[in-house]
């Protein structure tokens, strides 16, 4: 997945108000960008971080330019959780995504409840597939971890997610882990042990759990395979 052509580098100031970031350009003028993630941004929202951003073309916006990635450790870490299911959606599309044998179709935003609505229905040659998409971008001890903060949001899609699955459709969670480091994908018990506990008992029930990793460049953030998960409750 590309990102928007007009980009530039710059350094991260700081972040604030969830969805604010100051920058420093490199001909030292300030700006105020948009910042795409609610989740808390432990270990990719350090000030004096490289970052890059792009500009929008809608006129309408408040802040025309949006942060998409911080740098850590020499590490690209995509940060735009706007653009992980359009990610994900071009992986399932593609076939890099291939744990239900060839996609023919994609629903996106699929309505399961009066108060949810899970990622994706897809069809598949196994037949269909409910899919719920989280973005992983922290990395510790060298395992990327969901999720950077406490998601209640989270636990109730899991166990939307058991009950589908219960009623006879495939369901999966997938976790898209945008940067190149950690070597296997596990629940954050440490910072959500109710997520972590839900996650490991819906995936005993049969629902899919699934990592896989992000190319992440200043160009594109491309999904190149599947993560392992770490083994047992680590």
């Amino acid at each position: 997945m590309l990102l928007p052509p007009v980009r530039q580098s710059g350094t991260l100031i700081k972040r604030y108000k969830r969805f604010l970031a100051d920058i420093v350009l490199a001909d030292g003028s300030e700006l105020t960008v948009h910042c795409p993630n609610s989740g808390s941004m432990r270990g990719c929202s350090s000030p004096g971080s490289p970052v890059i951003i792009s500009k929008s073309d809608n006129l309408k916006r408040k802040y025309a330019w949006t942060l998409e990635m911080v740098q850590n450790e020499g590490v690209w870490i995509g940060i735009n959780t706007g653009m992980t299911n359009k990610i994900v959606r071009e992986a399932l599309e593609n076939g890099t995504i291939d744990d239900f044998g060839r996609i023919t179709s994609v629903q996106p935003e699929v309505k399961v409840s009066d108060k949810s609505r899970l990622d994706f229905l897809v069809q598949s040659a196994s037949g269909p597939v409910y899919i719920e998409v989280k973005n992983c971008s922290l990395v510790q001890k060298n395992q990327a971890i969901f999720p950077d903060a406490v998601t209640t949001r989270g636990t109730r899609h899991l166990h939307e997610l058991a009950t589908l699955h219960r009623d006879g459709v495939q369901t999966a969670v997938l976790f898209c882990v945008q940067r190149a480091d950690g070597s296997c994908f596990r629940p954050a018990h440490e910072i959500d042990p109710v997520y972590a506990e839900t996650m490991y008992d819906v995936q005993k029930k049969g629902v899919h759990v699934l990592a896989y990793r992000a190319q992440v460049t200043p160009e594109s953030v491309t999904i190149t395979g599947r993560m392992p998960l770490c083994e047992g409750k680590v």
